[in-house]
């Protein structure tokens, strides 16, 4: 769920009470506007919230008194931003385009998404004949081909058959938490062991952010491409020659003008 400029509904109505129960004097229309939007940046300001302007799970999560160990804050932005030297404008932007919105289902476990074909393919490095017979008998586990996707936490339906078959190829081929980072990178990220990585993703979207801060930095062109700004560049290095395609050098731009919005340059540089 996310309610955002141009949305108009009874939960629009239930998020105007609510941003009036916590100091903003909105009009309960239903209708999300400029100064809706105003008040939902003000009341994450506050809680020390990602300042977005729209009202997504965690923000919704905070207004209700939800648990929120597990959700990012401000503060790891701004950690995140310091670590790389840059805005925290930039990482906002960044965490706005190449996240999947939260890094954990509602069952509380974190996102990730399992790839039959990476799980075939890290087999194969350790028996080929292995990854052969595998893909015989469990075709939407392990195969030469992408797919079988069944979405959301049913992926973990799959991952659970993998992982009995081949703990660390398993955890390899997810990609995991907000920003679906893939857990064959745990040695380039740092860590000891694929079920290390698996378990730091499993703490909270702070320690996603950080996985993110280190992958990164592991690319140097990629972080030289972050700190100048230029999207088209770190889209390439991040997400692959198919960033074109789905805009992702347009979208980053476009967040990073309206994270500017809430987190001016002048007062969120990196120090």
């Amino acid at each position: 769920m996310k309610l955002t400029i141009g949305s108009k509904s009874q939960q629009v109505k239930d998020l105007q009470t609510m941003l009036n129960q916590n100091g903003a004097s909105l009009e309960v229309d239903g209708w999300f506007g400029e100064l809706t939007a105003a008040a939902v940046a003000n009341y994450q300001r506050k809680v020390h919230l990602p300042i977005t302007g729209y009202a997504g799970k965690r923000t919704m999560a905070v207004l209700n008194n939800e648990h929120r160990a597990k959700f990012l804050s401000l503060s790891d932005i701004e950690l995140a931003a310091s670590e790389l030297d840059v805005s925290v404008a930039t990482i906002a932007a960044v965490a706005e385009v190449e996240s999947n919105g939260c890094g954990f289902f509602e069952c509380g476990r974190p996102s990730m998404l399992f790839e039959r074909h990476v799980f075939y393919r890290e087999v194969s490095k350790k028996d080929k004949k292995l990854a052969a017979v595998l893909s015989q008998k469990y075709s939407n586990v392990c195969n030469q081909k992408p797919g079988g996707y069944t979405g959301g936490s049913a992926e973990y339906q799959r991952f659970s058959i993998a992982y009995l078959l081949d703990k660390e190829a398993a955890i390899s081929a997810c990609s995991w938490g907000m920003f679906q980072i893939m857990g064959h990178h745990f040695n380039l990220l740092g860590y000891e062991s694929a079920d290390t990585f698996k378990l730091d993703m499993e703490i909270s979207e702070r320690n996603q952010l950080l996985a993110l801060v280190k992958f990164i930095k592991a690319d140097t062109n990629m972080h030289k491409a972050l700190k100048s700004q230029k999207w088209a560049e770190f889209a390439k290095r991040y997400n692959g020659p198919n960033y074109k395609k789905n805009l992702y050098d347009a979208k980053l731009s476009q967040a990073y003008a309206d994270a500017l919005e809430f987190m001016p340059e002048s007062d969120n540089a990196a120090a």
